[in-house]
């Protein structure tokens, strides 16, 4: 009986790896090359998720990442008292002092969802929205996640930071790349903006707010709170730009500084019942 031949592999095949259409080319999309579709892609996404939910304006919150809880303070204090360190000490009765504005954050987020959830409207109004990560963002996520509103988060993808917190509405967690287009989603749909004690990233933000507004890029009328007087009237001098006259007075105009989530609330609800009324020509 003949012996059974073993079968010879199949020829190997001249491409190793199969060959993709373009659009699913990761070399490719991550190369220098595809850069253009990167941004673009971050523009439509976003743009296609915030139509599919019905958001056409948003209440843009902003401040410090490092905010804590009220509760997280205290906490955070009595450990450092008993760690008699003088240093950590100050740093949390500065905690603890500060942990003010992540409550008030996130009880004037609370308070604008629900007021905003009153309009008689299809579509979702004037919807908090953040930049998605911890500190004030994660207060005002909170607020309105607790009035139980629909509220969007805009994140950045920053090295050892975390990107987003747990109080955003799943299906409206943005992950952006480029800061610009980032940028863009925050002032395209506000109609308000509120900041409160914050770094770096949040004076980019007002002073870019501020600098759309006094050359006309916003066509729209933009109301902007600076919450804490204390820390802004003493962290930015702005009657010391009218002074050197690298800004005119009425520059000053373009923004209220109060400590009050009651006149916070008042002044920008006020100022979206005007938006509201000519835009439909009717008094809410």
């Amino acid at each position: 009986m003949a012996k059974s031949r073993k079968r010879k592999p199949a020829a190997t095949a001249r491409h190793e790896k199969p060959v993709l259409t373009a659009y699913q080319n990761l070399d490719f999309l991550e190369s220098r090359e595809g850069r253009l579709i990167r941004i673009l892609s971050e523009y439509v996404e976003a743009k296609s998720r915030l139509e599919a939910h019905n958001i056409i304006d948003t209440i843009v919150f902003m401040g410090s990442a490092r905010l804590i809880p009220r509760g997280k303070a205290e906490v955070e204090l009595k450990k450092a008292r008993k760690s008699k360190d003088k240093q950590r000490i100050e740093h949390a009765e500065m905690q603890l002092e500060m942990s003010a504005y992540y409550e008030a954050a996130s009880e004037l987020a609370e308070r604008l969802t629900l007021w905003s959830k009153g309009l008689a409207d299809h579509e979702h109004r004037f919807v908090v929205t953040t930049g998605g990560g911890p500190g004030v963002m994660e207060a005002a996520n909170r607020g309105a996640s607790r009035a139980r509103g629909v509220n969007v988060g805009m994140a950045i993808s920053i090295p050892d930071e975390q990107t987003y917190n747990k109080y955003i509405t799943r299906d409206l967690i943005f992950h952006f790349h480029y800061f610009f287009m980032r940028k863009f989603w925050l002032a395209y749909l506000a109609k308000a903006a509120i900041y409160f004690p914050g770094g770096y990233g949040t004076m980019d933000e007002l002073f870019e707010f501020l600098t759309l507004i006094k050359t006309s890029k916003f066509r729209k009328h933009l109301p902007i709170v600076l919450f804490c007087e204390k820390f802004w009237t003493e962290v930015i001098d702005f009657d010391a730009l009218v002074r050197y006259g690298t800004i005119d007075p009425e520059f000053k105009d373009l923004f209220i500084i109060t400590d009050s989530v009651d006149e916070a609330f008042e002044y920008i609800t006020g100022e979206l019942r005007k938006h509201v009324e000519e835009e439909k020509g009717s008094v809410l």
